[in-house]
């Protein structure tokens, strides 16, 4: 009888203070997009996996929330507290910080995971950004001082450049298992969470420094003809005056969101798409553990 080909699998957890490009990160190794992005801070509020399965190997990345110790709401503490939590779960950890930057978010998170005992990756991300490229020895030398027991991978997560040595490596430090997931999976989240990552996303890019942190995104209908996809969305925000932003003046604003998101999950889908939104008030939502349950936030417990 021939013997059965043995079988790697393994969880890595992307850490990192917020807006340094962990979502970026993951999208672009798994290939599709999974997480929303954004210039700005906490974009990702879930913890999020996405899949890469090559030959008899198979690695689930983690993306996790950006660790803000200052933060002051629940939202912020439960946000925080999932990123922590990532750190014993995984087999690898993935420790993305942004080329010749240290800020006190990456000192925390470096805190946290010196004690670690699992493989660590540092992944010096946005290396396209530095102009400067003589600065980036010097600071790979004080992150080394500072990981001792770390790798070291300068990686562009926009323009994709190192990710190929990133993920070879990855994928040579998973452990002997059986698969989690099947071989064509790339995510272990539904259509609809990807769906109101998308919508969310576009609320990020469109709207000020505030707002966009009092929204959330629930997909409320969802009906497939096979042709063509009719999608109902709900955007809940904690104020009257930020519905009125997000709706904009005569609606124009809520109209600019739903046509780009319709066009990008358009793309995504491969498919005709019909996006309803809408937009509910539900004050202090951020305050309250059934309300972030109810938005698809692990709130731990």
């Amino acid at each position: 009888m021939a013997q059965a080909e043995m079988s790697y699998c393994g969880l890595a957890a992307i850490v990192g203070r917020p807006n340094v490009g962990k979502s970026t990160l993951l999208n672009q190794l798994v290939g599709e997009k999974i997480a929303a992005t954004s210039r700005k801070a906490q974009t990702t509020r879930h913890r999020i996996r996405g899949i890469i399965t090559e030959a008899q190997r198979q690695l689930v990345l983690v993306d996790t929330p950006g660790l803000d110790p200052d933060t002051p709401k629940l939202l912020g503490r439960v946000l925080n507290e999932t990123a922590r939590s990532a750190l014993a779960d995984v087999d690898v950890i993935v420790f993305v910080v942004e080329a010749d930057r240290w800020e006190a978010g990456d000192e925390n998170l470096a805190t946290l995971i010196v004690p670690q005992t699992q493989p660590v990756l540092v992944v010096i991300n946005k290396i396209d950004r530095l102009k400067d490229k003589s600065r980036l020895l010097p600071f790979l030398q004080r992150l080394g001082e500072r990981l001792p027991q770390a790798e070291f991978l300068p990686v562009s997560a926009l323009t994709a450049s190192g990710l190929d040595q990133l993920l070879q490596r990855l994928m040579a430090l998973l452990p002997e298992g059986p698969m989690l997931f099947p071989e064509d999976e790339i995510t272990d989240r539904p259509q609809r969470f990807r769906v109101s990552e998308v919508i969310r996303e576009e609320i990020l890019e469109r709207l000020g420094q505030e707002v966009p942190y009092a929204t959330a995104v629930e997909v409320e209908q969802w009906q497939d003809s096979g042709r063509s996809l009719h999608i109902g969305a709900v955007i809940y925000v904690e104020r009257d005056s930020q519905k009125a932003i997000v709706l904009g003046k005569g609606g124009r604003m809520i109209k600019a969101i739903g046509m780009g998101a319709r066009q990008t999950l358009e793309a995504m889908l491969q498919r005709k798409v019909m996006l309803s939104l809408h937009v509910r008030l539900r004050e202090g939502w951020q305050r309250d553990v059934e309300s972030i349950r109810r938005m698809g936030i692990d709130t731990g417990t």
